[in-house]
């Protein structure tokens, strides 16, 4: 099968850019050929009147719809596999992908078909004001704390939303996560076009787990960016009432420089770490704390801290405990809760033995359920009953 594959990487590295990637590679070990119709948000600073063309191709692009007609038919692909369309690409191409007759799927990593900033969440909070059809609060509440970013994102959603390019021409979307299926059936997408694949491992996950003793676990590890939508404030506050705790954070923190200045002395910022750095990482410590205040999809932290067989503190927040089994896996905490954070970390660090049975379920449950070929065996799936709904709806 020959895939054209859609999306709009970020500027930096990313849960989901290391998702998109995964399935690149997967499809292509299977058998399949890929076709990469890729643009670049680190275009826009190189590009004349770039954040303005940025603006205004976010929410309807003759561009891109152009090229990407160009492509499909010059490539003649037997499906479109669509991830992020903002800035430069825009939901404005899958109406063209549809009438070449084309079947489309669409795998959703946040929530930007219904949210203009894509994370349900403003000033801290989750932030449910702009579903319903109410995108302009973004513009009210200057979500994106600049006027034109906020306008810019509102108006691209509403005009997604009003023009049913969503709706109308994705034969198929792809949750990670049944709450995310449930947000988007609230917002009138049909059930019957909506399947849930969580992410997977990963092959470089799945190798032999950790055999580190956890007594000899030396620290609580932290994977991911320092943003306002993670929860690392909390993480600084558990970690100041737990002294005898070392944490230490390994993402990149430039978003919030100030919290490195504010760490207590347990705690060491590592930067941005991958590959083998970063393997070396899960593998000396004793668990790993996922802190985030806002909804997530399947985060590629989580699976790969399963895969080492860590036991993870997590947010018990959107479909987070669909992932991290509360006593199983894992165990959750209150979002924005230091107290509560503090005493997960605290009952596991003191409990080896809960560490390691924690662990080692975490593991069977990442190989399991969340394996490269399991994933494959949805996404494969999904394509073949696009296709159907797109010959169906060709008469």
């Amino acid at each position: 099968m020959r895939i054209l594959l859609v999306h709009n990487e970020y500027g930096e590295l990313s849960g989901e850019e290391t998702a998109v990637n995964g399935i690149h590679s997967l499809l292509l070990r299977n058998g399949h050929e890929v076709v990469p119709f890729i643009r670049k948000s680190s275009e826009i600073p190189e590009m004349p009147f770039g954040r303005a063309r940025a603006f205004f191709n976010g929410v309807y692009s003759p561009a891109s719809r152009r090229a990407i007609r160009r492509a499909i038919q010059e490539t003649t692909p037997d499906l479109v596999h669509v991830h992020n369309l903002f800035p430069l690409i825009s939901p404005s191409v899958l109406p063209e992908c549809k009438q070449l007759g084309l079947p489309v799927v669409m795998t959703v990593h946040n929530y930007r078909q219904v949210c203009p900033n894509g994370l349900l969440f403003r000033n801290g909070r989750l932030c449910h004001g702009c579903l319903g059809g109410h995108e302009w609060r973004c513009v009210k509440n200057n979500c994106e704390r600049s006027f034109c970013k906020s306008l810019g994102y509102s108006l691209r959603t509403w005009t997604a939303r009003k023009r049913r390019w969503f709706l109308d021409n994705v034969d198929l979307f792809i949750c990670l996560t049944e709450f995310q299926r449930r947000v988007l059936i609230r917002e009138g997408f049909s059930q019957h076009r909506l399947t849930v694949i969580p992410n997977s491992t990963g092959d470089l996950y799945c190798g032999s787990a950790s055999s580190r003793n956890p007594n000899d676990s030396i620290y609580v590890l932290y994977v991911g960016r320092v943003s306002p939508e993670k929860d690392v404030q909390t993480l600084l506050e558990a970690a100041r009432r737990l002294p005898g705790i070392p944490v230490r954070i390994a993402g990149s923190w430039h978003r919030m420089p100030e919290l490195v200045g504010a760490a207590p002395a347990n705690v060491d910022f590592l930067g941005q770490l991958d590959g083998a750095a970063l393997a070396d990482q899960y593998h000396r410590c004793r668990m790993v704390v996922f802190a985030t205040r806002c909804y997530e999809g399947c985060p590629t932290v989580l699976l790969e801290a399963m895969s080492h067989a860590k036991p993870v503190v997590c947010s018990r927040i959107g479909g987070l405990p669909e992932i991290v089994q509360e006593g199983r896996t894992g165990l959750l905490y209150t979002p924005q809760s230091p107290e509560d954070m503090a005493a997960k970390i605290e009952e596991l660090w003191n409990s080896p033995e809960l560490c390691e049975q924690l662990g080692r379920a975490a593991r069977k449950e990442a190989l399991l359920t969340y394996s490269v070929q399991r994933q494959y065996d949805a996404i494969h799936e999904a394509y073949r009953r696009a296709m159907a709904g797109a010959l169906s709806a060709n008469g």
